[in-house]
């Protein structure tokens, strides 16, 4: 599931935040070696991506690390 399925209907989000929160959650995938779109914690990331932009969050890179620390616990 791309993240861009999740932002989509949320007018909360231009179309540049959605290209931002798409390569954070391409970079958070690929850190943690995930492939399957349609994996529960992959929804999770997404989910989290975007409750993170909603928060203000639009670096893509801290996006990333964030996402990263809340699904290790804070080890990333």
């Amino acid at each position: 599931m791309p993240i861009r399925d999740i932002v989509k209907s949320d007018h909360a989000f231009t179309p540049e935040d959605t290209k931002v929160l798409g390569a954070a959650f391409d970079e958070t995938l690929s850190a943690l070696q995930l492939v399957d779109r349609e994996a529960p914690l992959t929804l999770l990331i997404a989910k989290l991506i975007v409750e993170l932009a909603k928060k203000g969050e639009r670096d893509p890179m801290r996006l990333r690390e964030l996402a990263l620390k809340s699904v290790t616990g804070g080890s990333a």
